[in-house]
């Protein structure tokens, strides 16, 4: 059964708030202290997982973060083929996906990580990276493999099955919604499982209800994405 990705309208803003941290709170309070103050600590750290444990929402919720305070960050992913040169004027450099990256992207990452750490260029910059594995596993060149174990290291948890349906009910029945079972399967084999997207559609839903004046069903469903 074919999932849909939510960028149907919608696309959730990847922020720390929206994050559902069951598991992962740790991390999670690491990056809100340091997107606080980006001067605060420029160790490096590396955040891995499965896919679905909330990775690439925790980088673009910095990259959100930090570009409110005002702060300009280097991004790389596998999407951006041509890397471009490090600028000193970036106050940090988050590096998502590595373990996809070519030798070009691969090249382009350890200078910028060795640039965002050198005192030369003044005061050093973080480096906030992730990937599916810890970076001593991780298949790429040596240099950069090593330097992106060298600081703080998380390993993010992806909820299972049962967890993710008792966050979303219990979710719910704060909002004062009921979601039948056949709606939450509907939601969780349809929508992207990652939780902080089905939190954000059960928002959207919630939202759609009330204005619609009617039930969360499946048709309901169909309707606010024709609609929306």
């Amino acid at each position: 059964m074919t999932q849909m990705a939510l960028d149907i309208g919608l696309a959730p803003v990847s922020t720390l708030g929206n994050f559902v941290p069951v598991g992962n709170e740790a991390a999670l309070e690491h990056l809100k202290l340091w997107a606080g103050n980006a001067l605060r600590s420029p160790v490096p750290t590396f955040l891995w997982g499965v896919s679905g444990s909330g990775k690439s929402h925790l980088l673009r919720a910095v990259r959100e973060a930090l570009r409110e305070r005002g702060s300009r960050v280097g991004w790389l992913d596998a999407s951006i083929l041509h890397p471009t040169e490090f600028d000193e004027h970036w106050d940090a450099v988050l590096l998502d996906d590595c373990q996809l990256y070519t030798a070009e992207q691969q090249g382009a990452a350890f200078n910028w990580f060795v640039n965002a750490q050198n005192p030369a260029h003044g005061s050093a910059r973080w480096v906030l990276a992730a990937g599916d594995r810890p970076p001593a596993d991780l298949q790429l060149r040596e240099d950069l493999r090593t330097r992106l174990g060298w600081g703080h290291v998380f390993q993010l948890h992806a909820l299972g099955e049962a967890e993710r349906r008792s966050v979303l009910r219990r979710a719910a029945d704060a909002r004062g919604v009921f979601l039948s079972d056949e709606v939450m399967d509907f939601m969780l084999n349809r929508f992207s499982r990652d939780l902080s997207s089905l939190m954000m559609l059960l928002d959207q839903l919630d939202a759609y209800a009330l204005r619609t004046q009617r039930a969360i069903t499946i048709p309901l469903i169909k309707s606010m994405l024709e609609n929306e």
